[in-house]
């Protein structure tokens, strides 16, 4: 895997922590069965319900994360960074049977998608992934960065507690406060990340 990949990462909403910290992070399908607060748009939502992973599960049956959280996702919900945090995961969970790479935003719908073995992970664009900005005069080269940018990493059903090694948070506030939702590991401010 590309040496810029030291973690995998999710933004959460603070108020579900507790929820995290005792059952892992869910998917789609395990999370509606619990009280949660999603970040999720709804349009993508729709595009991801019918769609099945060639050889795997529905996507919403993965829990999904993101190799840089700082992406289009965190930009649309940039308003509500002082209730969000990006939690960090161990890149030891890709290990975990079943897990599929996702080369873009795994969204339904998306037809230049690749669905990809971890021993693949060569193939991704790790140089438009973890690019500062997606911006571009040219409308394919645009949605080509944009969609990259979300390239997913999908664990089935869900990521144990056990693979949580981090947060990170816009300011101190937001430290304060999920550190009052009882988070136990390290919490770091990263106003960047949140586009601050």
């Amino acid at each position: 895997m590309d040496p810029r990949v030291t973690e995998f990462q999710c933004i959460m909403p603070m108020e579900n922590v507790p929820s995290v910290l005792l059952r892992g992070i869910l998917c789609h399908d395990e999370a509606a069965k619990v009280p949660h607060r999603s970040v999720a748009l709804a349009e993508a939502q729709e595009k991801r319900h019918s769609t099945r992973v060639p050889g795997g599960l529905l996507l919403h049956q993965y829990a999904n994360l993101y190799f840089h959280a700082r992406n289009p996702m965190m930009y649309k919900r940039q308003d509500e960074a002082a209730t969000l945090c990006v939690l960090r995961v161990s890149v030891a969970v890709a290990q975990s049977d079943g897990v599929v790479l996702a080369d873009r935003n795994a969204a339904g719908g998306n037809r230049w998608v690749r669905f990809l073995h971890p021993s693949q992970a060569h193939l991704l664009d790790f140089e438009r992934i973890y690019a500062p900005s997606w911006t571009d005069q040219d409308r394919f080269e645009y949605y080509d960065k944009k969609r990259k940018k979300c390239a997913e990493v999908l664990i089935p059903w869900r990521v144990e507690p056990r693979f949580l090694v981090g947060a990170y948070v816009v300011d101190s506030a937001a430290k304060s406060l999920l550190s009052n939702f009882g988070f136990p590991l390290p919490i770091t401010i990263e106003g960047n990340m949140f586009f601050r």
